[in-house]
């Protein structure tokens, strides 16, 4: 059976761009901005405030995992936070990848780890999109667990360093993202999954693209009426059925494309389209370049980094 959340994942082609481990001693309070980059920590002991994109800030304890797959801007705080106005001194890095914050006379209080990874896939915003804007998981050992297996192999220049980091942050990513399947997540494909009428509906597209879905088909699949399927998917997911088909096809194409592994009229009928043509109008729209021009320039930077990669 096809594993939509693994799909995803995968696709996204996670990595680590750096973990630390940061301590804090109350009062302090820090803030950045980040161009939608993947932030991610947990609280190992202690608490904090979290504060994303001047949302109203929420409170974490020791056991708690955070990951926003695209954060633009993120502040952090003690419980208590210091007065308005009062700024507290950037973090002091202590070495070996550890980080203190807040006033060098007063105890230690919080430890966290916390950090940012990547998505190489070229199309990661259009993933993103299908991922819930926060995912908050609390008591889960084993986020603690693989966060510290990840902080220790980017410290170390140990072989297939890079390819076993990639496979920890995916495992990660997962584990974080199945830990929170519940109602209460913001819409996206994790709080589709989780409810299994929905999941049927969302299976069937992943395990057949090629397929002439309708939203009749799809609320078939689902076993709801048609008019409930799409309010109920709409809500779940954040994007109605035929967009949401839409957007997976578009990835799927995209990563075929950049891979090499057809013709257009190929790739075509490998994500549900009839004919080329179709398929091309389809992709220019969406994407903003003709397939086979997507391809070559796709192929071209994909050659230029190994070049690059070679020469280092």
């Amino acid at each position: 059976m096809i594993d939509p959340l693994a799909e995803v994942v995968t696709l996204l082609q996670p990595g680590v761009r750096y973990s630390k481990l940061v301590v804090g001693a109350s009062p302090w309070r820090i803030s950045r901005s980040d161009a939608g980059q993947p932030f991610y920590g947990v609280i190992l002991e202690g608490g904090c405030r979290l504060a994303i994109d001047g949302h109203e800030p929420i409170e974490l304890r020791a056991g708690d995992f955070v990951l926003i797959p695209a954060a633009y801007g993120v502040a952090m705080s003690s419980l208590e936070p210091p007065p308005p106005g009062v700024e507290t001194a950037a973090p002091v890095a202590l070495g070996n990848g550890l980080f203190r914050i807040g006033d060098p006379g007063n105890p230690i209080d919080t430890r966290m780890m916390a950090g940012h990874c990547t998505f190489g896939s070229p199309d990661a915003a259009l993933l993103v999109s299908l991922l819930p804007q926060l995912v908050l998981v609390r008591g889960e050992q084993r986020l603690a667990t693989l966060m510290e297996l990840v902080r220790e192999e980017s410290r170390e220049q140990r072989p297939a360093r890079e390819i076993v980091l990639s496979r920890l942050v995916e495992v990660l990513l997962i584990e974080a993202l199945r830990s929170m399947a519940d109602t209460n997540t913001s819409p996206g494909l994790v709080r589709g999954l989780a409810d299994r009428r929905l999941a049927a509906a969302i299976r069937g597209m992943h395990e057949q693209p090629t397929r002439a879905w309708t939203v009749a088909a799809l609320a078939k699949e689902a076993a709801l009426s048609r008019s409930s399927f799409f309010e109920h998917f709409s809500r779940a997911v954040g994007v109605a059925p035929m967009e949401y088909l839409l957007t997976w096809r578009m990835a799927l194409a995209k990563d075929l494309l950049r891979r090499n592994v057809g013709r257009v009229a190929e790739i075509a009928q490998r994500v549900g389209y009839s004919s080329a043509s179709t398929f091309s109008v389809a992709f220019t729209r969406h994407v903003g370049r003709p397939p086979s021009q997507y391809a070559r320039e796709e192929q071209a930077n994909h050659q230029v980094e190994l070049s690059i990669a070679a020469d280092a």
